[in-house]
């Protein structure tokens, strides 16, 4: 690959294909080949610009097909210059060089400043217009502790990064069979079970519901979303004999919010909420915290789910699992980049609703 000299720069908003920055995340793990693989796969309708280490990516390519071709850009290239156009033939990489060699399925911390600064080109391209979206593959969280930058995950880091008060995590998949899409948003996040109940304020949830209500207008199309929103403990509290954060908490901010204009139903016990009958009526379920909601979703969609990141001023997707190191230490070809064509084709549906509701 070297560095385009010829290519028309053109605003990324302009193209004819939406542009998509991929980042590649954790070097030894899988992302960077299904990153490739589905950036290719879909060239000729998504302009999917990778971000990542040039050399290593141009390496991996010509492992996995002889066929890819790639073209390479700098950081500094890209801001004074724009993002050149290539066409569906070639994909487009803005370098973002490593600093330690690549053993896959070993995690070196040297490469964690990188593996950050990718996402951190990411969220300036799309801030100057050069990018219409981000997808993300699969980070290793530790590699940029290592490296001595405090990280917790994509979804907070991206929220620091655009000053976002509060963001909400959304799993989003088809799960088959002619059933609608299921998805599901996440009250709490990563917390240990304990401290679960603590967290589920009627501040937070208000927000939350808002955040989800606002986004499925303005980034899905949907006109009216229906959220359906799970209880917290077994059998929704059971009237109180099970715990009291229905009656106090969930079932006053789900009223607060249909005095908003909100169509939020529930608490509704989760052991039940999850069949078809039920989720027909829903474009959402809220379930309250990591292990009530997604272990269903995983169940029905993984490796073709996709992560979204609701609140943010941009679009932000992602794969829907890890970064996969023993898979990665045994060779290429073994990874599945169904969930990151997943993932960018659910950014592309959701320029495309932003720009016709006036959000992008």
């Amino acid at each position: 690959m070297s560095e385009p000299t010829s290519a028309r720069s053109v605003p990324g908003r302009a193209a004819a294909r939406p542009v998509i920055a991929v980042t590649v995340g954790e070097p030894a793990g899988i992302g960077p080949e299904i990153a490739l693989r589905a950036a290719w796969a879909l060239r000729q309708r998504v302009n999917c610009v990778l971000l990542g280490d040039a050399a290593f990516l141009a390496l991996t390519a010509s492992l996995i097909d002889p066929a890819m071709q790639l073209a390479a850009l700098s950081l500094q290239a890209l801001r004074h210059g724009g993002l050149p156009h290539f066409g569906p033939g070639r994909l487009a990489v803005v370098d973002v060089p490593l600093a330690a060699h690549v053993v896959p399925g070993v995690l070196d911390k040297e490469n964690g400043r990188a593996v950050l600064a990718t996402l951190d080109a990411a969220v300036e391209g799309v801030a100057a217009g050069r990018f219409d979206a981000i997808v993300t593959a699969p980070l290793q969280k530790s590699t940029i502790n290592d490296a001595g930058v405090a990280f917790s995950g994509h979804t907070e880091y991206l929220a620091g990064q655009t000053n976002t008060a509060q963001v909400v995590m959304m799993l989003a998949g088809e799960p088959g069979g002619g059933a609608a899409p299921l998805r599901v948003a996440l009250a709490t996040t990563h917390l240990p079970l304990a401290g679960v109940a603590a967290a589920i304020t009627p501040a937070g949830l208000a927000t939350t519901l808002d955040i989800i209500d606002a986004d499925l207008r303005r980034k899905f199309g949907i006109a009216a979303p229906r959220i359906l929103v799970a209880g917290l403990n077994p059998h929704a509290g059971e009237g109180g004999y099970l715990g009291r954060e229905e009656i106090d908490t969930i079932a006053p901010a789900i009223a607060a919010a249909r005095a908003r204009g909100i169509d939020a139903r529930g608490p509704y016990p989760a052991d039940t909420l999850f069949q078809p009958k039920y989720l027909c009526e829903a474009d959402c379920v809220l379930a309250m915290y990591h292990d009530q909601g997604l272990p269903v979703l995983k169940y029905a969609t993984f490796g073709h789910g996709v992560n979204i990141t609701l609140g943010l001023p941009l679009i932000r997707t992602s794969v829907d699992h890890g970064t996969a190191l023993d898979l990665a230490a045994q060779g290429l070809g073994l990874a599945d980049c169904g969930s990151m064509e997943a993932a960018i084709d659910t950014a592309v549906h959701m320029v495309r609703a932003s720009r016709n509701n006036g959000a992008g």
